[in-house]
């Protein structure tokens, strides 16, 4: 019986299938910003083919990840109306860093550094942390769950017929080309302005 067992072995030990679920995590989050010179460039940002199992265990990971830069959105408002635009340790910074204002910036952007600090420790990628609090973050800042959808592929994996899917991100191209309002058809009455000029 697998009582209260969940989740997929995906035929790994446990480690193994932890480092699989980051990795496809930070592949996930590090396709949204790759230059354009890279030869392993993805063809469309926020989006990787895997197999449908690993798809929808690695799902949950990403999700959570979103959330905690979701999460730290409002601490970093509340910091920045504390914090200063002077240069690093030019002497207007060096005096708001010894002033009072300083200890309230502080406690202010504790709660979103520990979330940073929660999602490197995760993901282990700096650049990937940076792409989730930067842009993820913001981009998800309105819906509460739901920011990827796992689409199956037709056409199987070559070598042993494993069922392919998708894992993207919500809100990319394809959905924007949908929300668009179409144009308003034309009327009855402006064919026949047009012929009366």
């Amino acid at each position: 019986m697998r009582h209260r067992k969940r989740g997929r072995v995906l035929g790994r030990k446990s480690d193994h299938r932890q480092a699989l679920m980051r990795n496809l995590s930070r592949a996930l989050i590090l396709s949204l910003n790759q230059p354009e010179d890279d030869p392993e460039k993805a063809k469309v940002p926020g989006r990787i083919i895997t197999t449908l199992p690993k798809a929808k265990e690695v799902r949950p990971f990403v999700e959570k990840m979103v959330t905690l830069a979701r999460k730290s959105l409002a601490a970093s408002d509340a910091a920045e109306k504390l914090g200063t635009t002077a240069k690093r340790n030019s002497d207007e910074w060096k005096k708001w860093r010894k002033s009072p204002q300083w200890q309230e910036w502080a406690k202010a952007i504790a709660p979103a550094v520990a979330l940073r600090r929660k999602a490197f420790s995760f993901l282990r990628d700096k650049e990937a942390v940076r792409i989730l609090f930067a842009e993820l973050g913001p981009r998800f800042d309105k819906r509460d769950g739901g920011y990827t959808r796992i689409v199956r592929l037709a056409k199987p994996r070559l070598g042993d017929g494993g069922t392919r899917a998708v894992l993207e991100f919500v809100g990319n191209e394809r959905d924007r080309k949908g929300s668009k309002k179409r144009a308003p058809l034309a009327t009855e009455s402006a064919p026949a302005e047009a012929s009366a000029t």
